[in-house]
């Protein structure tokens, strides 16, 4: 794959691994808008958000080259990926970072543990507009061909203005057919918490091990301006999402406890 000049050039990763089809879907609308370089997990990597190899190897491999598209096998994270990719692999800086399609939400707090937004904010901190996009689907068998429509939209918007430094995007898309969906809402990251449950079991040697279930508690389920609401009304949810954690509006509170 050539890149000449004046080819956008998009780096493409998700969490689900490389075989994933919403890593297949994404690849093929991202190639409509330029050159690609696919680079994702050699197994699934979700819930690894930020994290790092550094207690072995990475390894990566090319599997697939043309003149759309290059796709590489990485042993590491997400975050890995994309890190390597932009320092190792890359002819140049992308244009864009880009993750997904995740299957299943990365709405409200899975946004700090998720590998799909973890990719896209890692190619924040490197000032290029990245964006992390899922599906609220969970099945086998989940349609990603519904997320098209809504991959160009935002798509076609970042390639006119594109983002500020240090903001990524996170889209959700509800599981609904295409003509369910009512449209894109700007919305914020609903409040709330993963209400987590470990099943205590034992393995075929009698050992006892845990397992982790949960769900998602909504505290605000009657809010109207949140990524929670959005999806759940049928809206594809946009949330502008910050690398800086500071809470600013704390930080004078803060000082004058420490005056005293």
């Amino acid at each position: 794959m050539v890149v000449e000049k004046d080819d956008k050039l998009i780096l493409l990763t998700n969490d689900d691994g490389l075989y994933a089809a919403g890593l297949r879907t994404l690849l093929g609308v991202m190639e409509e808008f330029g050159k690609v370089v696919l680079i994702s997990t050699t197994e699934s990597m979700s819930g690894m958000s930020q994290a790092l190899t550094v207690k072995t190897p990475i390894r990566v491999k090319v599997l697939e080259e043309n003149d759309k598209h290059r796709i590489y096998a990485c042993s590491g994270t997400p975050t890995d990926s994309v890190k390597i990719a932009i320092n190792q692999l890359l002819e140049r800086a992308p244009d864009w970072v880009v993750s997904g399609i995740n299957h299943g939400s990365n709405s409200s707090v899975s946004v700090l543990y998720s590998g799909t937004m973890a990719a896209a904010i890692e190619g924040c901190l490197y000032g290029i507009s990245s964006v992390g996009f899922s599906l609220n689907n969970f099945s086998p068998a989940a349609d990603f061909s519904t997320c098209k429509k809504y991959i160009r939209l935002v798509m076609k918007k970042l390639a006119v203005q594109p983002l500020p430094e240090g903001i990524c995007l996170n889209v959700n898309i509800p599981a609904s057919d295409k003509k369910d969906i009512k449209g894109i809402k700007i919305c914020r990251q609903a409040k709330g918490n993963w209400k987590e449950e470990f099943e205590k079991r034992k393995d075929p040697m009698g050992k006892t091990y845990y397992w982790l279930k949960g769900y998602f508690n909504n505290h605000e389920p009657d809010a109207t301006d949140t990524d929670e609401w959005a999806i759940a009304n049928n809206y594809v949810s946009v949330v502008p999402v910050t690398v800086d954690m500071t809470a600013h509006w704390y930080t004078e509170e803060l000082k004058k406890q420490f005056r005293k």
